[in-house]
Formats: structure tokens, C-alpha cells, sequence
């Protein structure tokens, strides 16, 4: 009798622990479904952001705080579910809220959204899944290995591989927590501020009929920030190779 009743219950505590495991992840999987099937990223637009920008506006002028929050709730969405569309969101930080407080909501956004795909896949890959991965993901291993915290702030700073890699890569092989969020957010922090503060000059691109196109990043106000984010990128590999080059002369000695 006591064999009986102990046996549903484990199967209980096994089925409990196997939905906690993987049910986020396929809540995500769900989300991003639905979002492309629905026709959501239509939205995702400077020619939506255009046609709706005095009531966007006027909403914003209204109901600050509440804006504020769903800007945050959707950003964090849409990167949770790795879908395209940060830079047309950050562009409407700046749009509503102005430079600083639409980039520092933009880089809160979307980098907590990051840490949401790097937990989700932490949970629910645990080891087992790291000696499986594709080897587009094992690439990202040694570097993540050697030094966490600059290996992913080089890939924040420097956005030739796209977020969404980085995101499942980092939750895949499970670099130290607090060394991806830092990391994200103040890697994610300059471009955000730069491209808000483009946002910001929207309205006056749509009044003139201007669009966005690749002629804007040549004028000053962003190709001097844009440049000294090319700058600041390099910073973490001067740093890499210094050490290196110290470690391999502290081997000599």
C-alpha cells in the first residue's frame, strides 16, 4: 500500500518538475508562434510609428508613467521572444520619451528581455543539452570560458552576431549570472542612447517627408556617437590581447 501511493507521487513530482523545466521555454516558443502568425511585426514600423504619432503623443502626455511601463512590457516581449524588432523600438524610446529617459527605458528593455531567453534556456538546458548544441552555439564556448564578462560585452558593443544568438549561446553553456546582466546592460547602454537620440528628431523627419535611410548616420549628432561606439568596442579586445600578452611574459619570467 505505502509502494502504491509513493509511486503517484513521484510520477507527480517528476511531471512538477519536468513543466517548471521546460514549460517557459515553450511558453516562449508559443509567444513567437502567434506573433508571426499573426502579422504583430507589421506593426514594428517607422511607417506605423508615423501614421499613429499624435496619438502615440497624446497618450504618452496623458498617461506618462503608463506609457513608460508598456513601452518596457513590449520591448521586453519582443526580444523575450526573439523577434526583429529592436532598433525600431529603441528609435521610439527616443520618439516619446526624448534622448536619455527613451534610451536608459530602451536599454532596460531589451536587455532584460536578453536575461529572460538567457534564464529560460539556463532552466531548461541545463549540461545535458551544452554536448548536444549546434556548433554555431559551441563556437561561442571558449570565449565565454576565458572571460565572460568582456567576451559579452565585445558582442553587445560590436552587434555583428545577431542578439537573439547571443541570448540562447549565453543560456545554452551558462556563463556566471551576474557577468551576462552586467555585461548586457552596460553593452547594451551606448547604442541604445544613440539611436534614441535619432529617434528623437522623428517628428521633425516625418514633418520635412524624410526618411530613414542610410544618409541620416552621416550627419554629426550620430556619426560622432556612432564613431565613438566603434572606439568603444575595440576597448574589450585591446584589453583581451594586453592581458595575454601579460600572462604570456609572466610565463617567460
Amino acid at each position: 500500500m505505502d509502494q502504491m501511493s509513493i509511486e503517484p507521487t513521484a510520477r507527480a513530482k517528476g511531471s512538477l518538475g519536468l513543466a517548471l523545466r521546460f514549460g517557459p521555454a515553450l511558453l516562449l516558443v508559443a509567444g513567437l508562434i502567434w506573433a508571426l502568425s499573426s502579422g504583430i511585426l507589421n506593426h514594428l514600423s517607422l511607417h506605423e510609428l508615423k501614421a499613429s504619432r499624435f496619438t502615440l503623443h497624446a497618450f504618452v502626455g496623458q498617461h506618462p508613467l503608463q506609457a513608460l511601463l508598456a513601452y518596457g512590457l513590449i520591448y521586453i516581449g519582443v526580444i523575450s521572444l526573439s523577434l526583429p524588432g529592436a532598433l525600431i523600438l529603441t528609435l521610439t524610446g527616443g520618439f516619446l520619451f526624448g534622448p536619455w529617459l527613451g534610451g536608459a527605458a530602451a536599454d532596460l528593455g531589451c536587455s532584460t528581455g536578453a536575461v529572460v531567453v538567457f534564464a529560460v534556456c539556463r532552466l531548461a538546458a541545463g549540461d545535458s543539452l551544452e554536448r548536444r548544441a549546434n556548433p554555431r552555439i559551441q563556437a561561442f564556448e571558449e570565449g565565454f570560458r576565458k572571460d565572460a564578462f568582456l567576451y559579452i560585452l565585445t558582442l553587445r558593443l560590436i552587434p555583428v552576431t545577431p542578439s537573439w544568438l547571443v541570448n540562447l549561446a549565453a543560456g545554452v553553456i551558462g556563463p556566471p549570472a551576474r557577468q551576462y546582466i552586467a555585461a548586457t546592460f552596460l553593452g547594451y547602454l551606448p547604442v541604445s542612447f544613440i539611436y534614441a537620440t535619432l529617434g528623437s528628431g522623428l517628428d521633425r523627419m516625418f514633418d520635412r517627408g524624410e526618411l530613414l535611410g542610410p544618409q541620416l548616420f552621416l550627419a554629426p549628432r550620430i556619426a560622432l556617437p556612432l564613431l565613438g561606439l566603434a572606439l568603444l568596442s575595440i576597448l574589450p579586445i585591446l584589453h583581451h590581447w594586453w592581458r595575454a600578452g601579460r600572462a604570456a611574459r609572466s610565463d617567460e619570467a
